[in-house]
Formats: C-alpha cells, sequence, structure tokens
C-alpha cells in the first residue's frame, strides 16, 4: 500500500522557519516525481514545489521562492520542504503528493485536484504572532 506520512508542522511567528518531512513507502521511491502542495483555509489546492526523481530538477510556485526549498533521500525515502520567512499567508495545510507516473511530471499547470496522484494526511502549519 502506497503511504505518504507529514510531520513538522506546527505554529511559528512570522520570519520563523519550519522543515516539513514527508516519510514514503509501498512503492519504489526514487522513480516517481514529488510535490508538496497546500490548502489554506477557505481556498483551493495551490502547487507550491516539485522535485524530481534524482532530485536534480526543482520548481517552485511564485509565493514561496526565495523562502522555501525542496529536497529529497532516496535511499531514506523522504522528501523535505524546507520554509524559512514564513508570513501569514503561509498559514496552509501541507500535503506531500506523489506523481501517479513514473520517471515524468503529469503535475496539471491548472487547479490540482484531489484526486491527483497519491497524497498524505497532512500537516498543519500556522504562521502567527
Amino acid at each position: 500500500e502506497v503511504q505518504l506520512v507529514e510531520s513538522g508542522g506546527g505554529l511559528v511567528q512570522p520570519g520563523g522557519s519550519l522543515r516539513l518531512s514527508c516519510a514514503a513507502s509501498g512503492f519504489v521511491f526514487s522513480t516517481y516525481w514529488m510535490y508538496w502542495v497546500r490548502q489554506a483555509p477557505g481556498k483551493g489546492f495551490e502547487w507550491v514545489s516539485s522535485i524530481s526523481v534524482g532530485g536534480s530538477t526543482t520548481a517552485y510556485a511564485d509565493s514561496v521562492k526565495g523562502r522555501f526549498t525542496i529536497s529529497r533521500d532516496n535511499a531514506k525515502k523522504m522528501v523535505y520542504l524546507e520554509a524559512n520567512n514564513l508570513k501569514h499567508e503561509d498559514t496552509a495545510v501541507y500535503y506531500c503528493v506523489k506523481d501517479p507516473a513514473p520517471y515524468r511530471s503529469t503535475i496539471p499547470s491548472g487547479p490540482l485536484q484531489a484526486d491527483f496522484g497519491v497524497w498524505g494526511q497532512g500537516t498543519q502549519v500556522t504562521v502567527s504572532s
């Protein structure tokens, strides 16, 4: 069974940092693109970041570029999101998502739906003073 388990969320003050982790199991982790997606209260899903199978290619939403860093450890079957200089608008549930297809990225450029790939249960990030 494919499983993704996120951790590392919490309450942080504006300007603070968090490191989100995602532990993967039940599939050949090193052959799938991985993503972080978030959902703010009352809003739809927002793609945050992508990482290729080997980790050499990454991409970020404009809203987090320069502040967030995605990485992966294929030996440990882990993907991470280092979030720095956090802002109120970063408050959301953060999900780790596995692409449904091996070796390539198929994430849509338009609105993201929950039926894309496999999702973890999410971890809450709250940025508040």
